[in-house]
């Protein structure tokens, strides 16, 4: 499977849950994750697509720890499965913090 195709799974499955999965490029800050998810109620996670065989490279690896650090989710995703468990993850803690603050 093309890194393209698991790409653009996950670019549809965000958008039929009204969100947004854009393109991060960071010019000056090499290594950044692929896509940036914007989801509802202010949340952003990072998200770095690879295929089944390849590995984050360490610039990536590095820029995933800056980011965590922060306090951001960054998840890599290297499967259609896991297109359909990163979604089911973030939309499931979207509801539930949308159901927080509405009580």
């Amino acid at each position: 499977m093309l890194e393209s195709q698991i790409e653009r799974a996950l670019i549809t499955e965000v958008e039929k849950h009204g969100a947004k999965a854009r393109k991060f490029v960071s010019p000056g800050w090499a290594g950044a994750p692929d896509r940036i998810v914007l989801l509802p109620g202010g949340r952003v996670v990072f998200v770095e697509l690879k295929t089944p065989k390849t590995v984050m490279r360490p610039l990536q690896k590095k820029r995933r720890a800056e980011l965590t650090g922060l306090g951001f989710s960054v998840y890599e995703i290297r499967s259609l499965s896991e297109v359909k468990k990163f979604i089911a993850e973030v939309f499931q803690e979207c509801d539930l913090n949308h159901t927080a603050t509405r009580k």
